[in-house]
């Protein structure tokens, strides 16, 4: 019983054995001399090119950048080299002009290696970081510029001070936005007031068209009435009188 106990826990032991190492990840296989010596080129020719070098790069065609890049034993293509130039040039602008760097480190990860350095600039320090893919090919490079307590203070200061600017700025024009809103009724009002007039008016004007239509109307019933009888009786109609007809009230008789 002990020997079948003692079995089964050397199997149970041996399982995770195997478990634990399959489940290991691999990292990248690489040759550091390589990696520093790709870096080193970057670095060094970065640091001697000018402007107008850096913008021959950046306009030539991708093949002719390409092949000089392979000439010049770095395993990169001019997208990346390109942007590893907009990187320096960043730097350079946010740390003043490089000055040395120290050793490299090396980060080897399962589907890349990062090698990075300590470097110097004019006006402060730097972290340079180079990335390689899985066939150790270059991808990227950044610079992280390294700022002082002091200076993280100051930053951190400006940027309290310009958001509390901005929302005082904001808050001044919705109250004199909403300083603005009590001259809406006024201005409302006058609308009303003008729109009022011009209702009486169109409305007595109507009123004196209908009050002089009916006479109108009476002088030219008589002119075709006079104008039938003279017709009728073949006499002048100089002669006719026009009179109004009044109604009598009717008497009643009982």
């Amino acid at each position: 019983m002990k020997k079948r106990i003692s079995l089964l826990l050397c199997v149970f032991v041996l399982t995770f054995s195997f478990i634990g190492c399959g489940s290991e990840k691999k990292t990248v296989e690489y040759d550091k001399e390589m990696l520093e010596q790709s870096a080193e080129i970057i670095i060094q020719s970065f640091s001697e090119m000018d402007d107008e070098t850096f913008a021959q790069y950046e306009e030539g065609s991708e093949l002719q950048v390409n092949m000089m890049l392979l000439q010049s034993g770095l395993p990169i293509e001019k997208e990346e080299f390109v942007s590893m130039i907009h990187s320096w040039q960043a730097s350079i602008d946010e740390c003043g002009d490089y000055k040395k760097h120290g050793e490299y480190k090396v980060e080897a990860k399962t589907n890349e290696v990062i090698l990075s350095t300590e470097a110097t600039y004019e006006e402060r320090k730097a972290t340079i970081e180079f990335k390689f893919d899985d066939e150790l090919k270059m991808e990227s490079m950044d610079v992280s510029a390294k700022y002082s307590t002091a200076e993280i203070l100051e930053k951190a200061g400006m940027n309290t001070v310009l958001g509390m600017g901005t929302v005082f700025v904001v808050l001044i024009f919705l109250a004199f936005i909403i300083s603005l809103l009590k001259y809406i009724p006024i201005i409302m009002g006058k609308f009303g007031k003008k729109e009022e007039k011009k209702e009486t008016v169109v409305t007595k004007a109507v009123a004196v068209e209908q009050n002089e239509t009916p006479a109108m109307d009476d002088l030219e019933l008589v002119a075709v009435i006079t104008a039938a009888i003279a017709a009728e009786t073949g006499t002048s109609s100089d002669g006719f009188v026009v009179r109004s007809i009044k109604r009598r009230t009717s008497n009643n008789w009982n």
